[in-house]
């Protein structure tokens, strides 16, 4: 992440969470990591991953990957979250859109906090 008391709006870190078929999600890592930077100094493909269950009603007019327009799906998928440079944000949403199974996948993009930025006397690893 970047040092304490630096950075610009560039350097603005969001974070990012999708739910994801599970057998999409290796892939899926694997594409995000090839197009960002990494933001931990020392780490790459550093994301975590829990199990969900998702729901939706596909309307008219859809082509879901799972289920049937009309009808109410519930499925086991995974949440992935990790977090990413704002620069980064553009080619990471292609390549979750480029993977990604779904017509709409659930994705969300909030700003982050670095932790080390709330730590006054933080030494510089």
């Amino acid at each position: 992440m970047q040092e304490k008391g630096k950075g610009s709006p560039a350097d603005e870190v969001f974070g990012v969470g999708v739910d994801v078929p599970e057998g999409f999600l290796e892939e899926l890592m694997d594409a995000i990591d090839t197009v960002m930077e990494p933001v931990y100094p020392g780490y790459r493909r550093s994301f975590r991953y829990y199990p969900v269950t998702g729901t939706w009603k596909t309307m008219e007019g859809s082509h879901p990957y799972i289920g049937s327009p009309r009808e109410v799906s519930a499925e086991k998928e995974v949440r992935l979250e990790f977090v990413v440079l704002k620069k980064d944000l553009p080619a990471v949403m292609e390549a979750i859109d480029r993977v990604h199974p779904y017509e709409e996948p659930a994705v969300d993009v909030y700003r982050e906090v670095p932790w080390r930025s709330l730590i006054p006397s933080s030494r510089s690893r």
